[in-house]
């Protein structure tokens, strides 16, 4: 499968890409790869993707880096946050057209991509089994979201 896209999470001082987390994109799926020792990949079917949305907090725009959350139908990872990349709104807006194209190539509709999915809009995560991209479980106080 051709990849599309490619990038590490940087740090936000400076954006140097000196993390052990790497995020990949196709044109079916999205890959996370967190870990040097312990190494573990997450993988999101692109149609299950409900939600996307950019956020640049000051020091993001000084150093030319956004995160993007997606908040998805899939059981394992309903929130994944992309932190700290580079060029983050071109990287938004190709995840949303490989979304949509990834959804009307399976036929998805919206019954299918809306039901469950797990995400609480009261609570504003995904209950037990969020994900935040650093596998820490819900977004918390150290995630910009």
């Amino acid at each position: 499968m051709k990849t599309i896209w490619t990038s590490r999470k940087r740090w936000l001082f400076f954006g140097l890409p000196f993390t052990f987390t790497r995020y990949s994109l196709t044109e079916e799926k999205f890959i996370l790869n967190v870990g040097f020792l312990n190494k573990r990949e997450e993988e999101i079917r692109l149609y299950r993707i409900l939600d996307l949305s950019l956020r640049r907090s000051l020091f993001q725009r000084m150093f030319g880096l956004g995160t993007i959350t997606c908040k998805t139908s899939d059981k394992t990872v309903p929130i994944l946050i992309v932190k700290n990349i580079k060029d983050s709104q071109r990287v938004k807006e190709l995840i949303s057209d490989l979304v949509e194209k990834e959804r009307v190539r399976k036929r998805v509709t919206s019954r299918e991509y809306y039901s469950g999915g797990g995400y609480d809009a009261d609570a504003g995560h995904g209950g037990d089994y969020g994900f935040d991209g650093d596998f820490e479980g819900v977004p918390d106080d150290d995630d910009e979201i």
